[in-house]
């Protein structure tokens, strides 16, 4: 039994706190928020009588007999809690982003690799049914010949309405591409390998604050690529990446359904499952502790999306190449 300890006991920390308390190879030790009211009702919820609870992530992380730690505070604290996590010697899962920016992933990267603990990055498409058979469909050339992959997002309202936080308003931290287009942007490296260069014009809904329209172009693996966002308007929420070919296209809708030929004749749903990507990631993490490989989205991989995230913002229309020194351009 992995015990496993959380920092951060909000919407995603409750969401994965109540995934292990199903799962039978994980225990929650110990629960650490600023909010002790937090802890201790996300202790009550999902633990057992044996949880600690702490406001203190750096007494969490040296809980006895603690295994592993889930980082799930804002971006700007990652840094700190894993550096701490790992110099206890637990494994851990890390919250997407991997942080703020791509400076502070490269620093994981580097500790990361200087420990043998296993470390993860939630990014559930790697385990989403329909993302995953969307790679396979691709790889196995049924849309033919990839021409765009097409990246749109719709937000009437940011930060949304079950999002009660304000750092998901600030500049620093928050904003939609870090919140929704990290997973997205993903997803295209997984689909084409990496974002070789973006070009993009931002707009920000004021000073200090989260970017509000984004139109943009990227290059992956031979295949360009466009960004379509936009906040505070009328109209439904959207998020969608639609990858189209000289035979047909592939369309990810609602974060799983995948739709073939979206809004033409012969259109059809192909995969309508959700599936458990929370208890996915758990399990391929206790395969990796338990020494039996795991597939896991490492620190680097969510470094280099990081990097396309910070290219967006720096561009100010001019082409970017993620991760280049001296700006990239």
């Amino acid at each position: 039994m992995i015990q496993i300890g959380i920092v951060g006991c909000g919407v995603i920390g409750n969401r994965l706190a109540a995934a292990i308390a199903d799962h039978d190879r994980f225990e929650l030790a110990a629960a650490c928020d600023l909010d002790a009211d937090r802890a201790a009702s996300l202790a009550a919820d999902h633990g057992t009588d044996r949880t600690a609870t702490t406001t203190d992530h750096e007494a969490l992380v040296e809980t006895d007999g603690l295994d592993a730690v889930y980082v799930g505070v804002p971006p700007l604290a990652h840094r700190d809690v894993v550096a701490d996590a790992l110099a206890a010697d637990r494994h851990v899962i890390c919250e997407k982003p991997i942080a703020a920016d791509a400076e502070a992933g490269r620093e994981l990267v580097a500790l990361e690799e200087s420990t043998d603990r296993v470390t993860a990055v939630n990014l559930p498409f790697r385990y989403t049914p329909g993302f995953v058979r969307l790679r396979e469909m691709i790889e196995a050339g049924e849309v033919g010949d990839p021409r765009r992959v097409e990246l749109r997002f719709r937000f009437p309202q940011w930060p949304r309405e079950w999002q009660d936080v304000s750092w998901l308003e600030s500049r620093e931290q928050g904003g939609p591409l870090r919140e929704v287009g990290t997973h997205f942007l993903f997803g295209v490296q997984e689909l084409f390998g990496p974002i070789e260069t973006v070009s993009a014009d931002v707009g920000y809904s004021g000073p200090e604050r989260y970017e509000d329209d984004v139109v943009g172009t990227f290059r992956a693996g031979g295949v360009r690529g466009t960004i379509d966002l936009l906040c505070d308007h009328e109209g439904e929420e959207e998020n969608s990446v639609t990858v189209v070919g000289d035979e047909a296209s592939l369309s990810l809708t609602e974060w799983y359904r995948l739709v073939r030929d979206r809004g033409r004749e012969g259109e059809a749903t192909l995969v309508d499952e959700r599936g458990d990507t929370v208890r996915a990631l758990l399990t391929e993490f206790a395969d990796a502790v338990d020494g039996d490989g795991g597939d896991l989205v490492s620190f680097a991989e969510a470094t280099r999306v990081q990097e396309v995230l910070d290219a967006i913002h720096a561009s100010e229309g001019d082409s970017v190449r993620p991760g280049a020194d001296a700006g990239g351009r």
